[in-house]
């Protein structure tokens, strides 16, 4: 069931620890080295921290739950459960709702798959990456292809829907080796699938590596073919892009929190670095949780969970809702096209739909086959 943006609220959890720091990772994380105690106490600040927002944002829906990281599969299941347990007694939920969990595919986050359904997941995005162990190496994951595969066969047997990353893009990556791992991939048998174009971020093991110039991604060129063959490969075999980096098998398949963020929804942060959007006192805010683990911990103990909180204006609040609501195929409304003072019949929107880059149906705005490619210059040109 598809969430309604205006009425209905969301929530992502951050859970920071992962067995192994990847190179080209920038998010807030850090390694698990059993720190079981501290764990513990995270979990408790998050439940800590649901209650004292669920005060905050009042009576809402609940449309969906996202455990991400990090590595959530990591969690206890127990902690999982609890924190599903209690937010579903929060907040109502809008008839039976997504709940989604990032996993990767070692044996050890394998052998909690069934305990993770029965704590009340019911949506399992695994981070595959690569089907290639040359390429997985290189890309430091701590799985192998077989063990991939293998994790994605027991996931199945645990969750009804099931969703798998892909990175490419690689360095030294030809059209011809991702069509072949694509083509292998889609053999697995998953709903949906998020191929990533590798970016470079500086401050990354990935970024030190570029500056230096012995790591050497794709140039535009090749980025561009490996894209088309990405949406030629998923198309053929019955995936739509409903989103730049997201593909499902059917309007079923596609991930109902995700669309609820592109949306515009409101959504809280729980955890160490996340991010949140609320509507308090009839005003959009956006929230950022303190970053570090001890920092957020002690942050919610002291009623200060938040480094940020800041709240937007209806033309920021618009922007947002365009630099996000245009990487889907519905689009956005003209509406927050016109909080800018954006005109279809004249100026920087006008040209871009006369150029074909974007195209108006009805009462909204969406990104054609050719601007999708190049988004970021579309949204660039639009915005500024």
């Amino acid at each position: 069931m598809i969430p309604d943006p205006g009425s209905d609220v969301a929530l992502y959890v951050h859970w920071p620890y992962c067995a192994r720091i990847c190179p080209y990772c920038d998010f807030n994380v850090v390694r698990d080295r059993g720190r079981t105690d501290e764990q513990r106490g995270l979990v408790d600040a998050i439940l800590t921290d649901l209650e004292a927002q669920a005060a905050l944002t009042g009576p809402r829906r609940l449309a969906s739950i996202f455990f991400g990281g990090g590595t959530p599969s990591l969690m206890d299941p127990d902690a999982v459960g609890r924190i599903i347990a209690r937010t579903t007694a929060l907040f109502e939920p809008r008839g039976p709702i997504e709940i989604t969990l990032e996993a990767n595919p070692t044996d050890a986050e394998a052998d909690r798959f069934a305990a993770l359904a029965a704590a009340g997941v019911n949506r399992l995005s695994m981070g595959v990456q690569a089907l290639d162990d040359a390429a997985l190496k290189a890309l430091g994951r701590n799985h192998s292809a077989d063990e991939a595969r293998r994790a994605v066969a027991t996931a199945a047997r645990a969750f009804d829907r099931l969703s798998i990353d892909l990175i490419y893009a690689r360095p030294g990556q030809t059209v011809a080796d991702w069509r072949g791992e694509l083509n292998e991939a889609l053999d697995l048998g998953f709903e949906h699938v998020s191929p990533y174009q590798l970016t470079i971020e500086p401050a990354t093991a990935f970024g030190r590596a570029f500056a230096r110039g012995t790591l050497v991604p794709p140039d535009e060129d090749q980025a561009a073919a490996l894209y088309e063959a990405t949406q030629a490969v998923l198309e053929g075999a019955g995936f739509e892009a409903y989103e730049v980096s997201n593909h499902a098998g059917g309007v079923a398949a596609r991930s109902s929190h995700n669309i609820h963020v592109w949306r515009g929804g409101d959504y809280l942060g729980l955890g160490p670095g996340a991010h949140g959007r609320l509507t308090l006192d009839g005003v959009r805010t956006a929230t950022v949780a303190r970053r570090g683990i001890a920092d957020y911990v002690q942050g919610v103990a002291d009623g200060a969970p938040w480094s940020e909180r800041e709240r937007q204006s209806p033309a920021e609040a618009a922007e947002e809702r365009i630099l996000l609501g245009l990487r889907t195929v519905e689009g956005v409304r003209l509406t927050d096209l016109e909080a800018l003072d954006l005109d279809v019949e004249e100026g920087r929107l006008a040209d871009l739909l006369a150029d074909g880059f974007l195209v108006r149906d009805s009462d909204r705005v969406a990104a054609t086959a050719k601007g999708r490619p190049v988004l970021d210059g579309v949204l660039k040109a639009l915005l500024t």
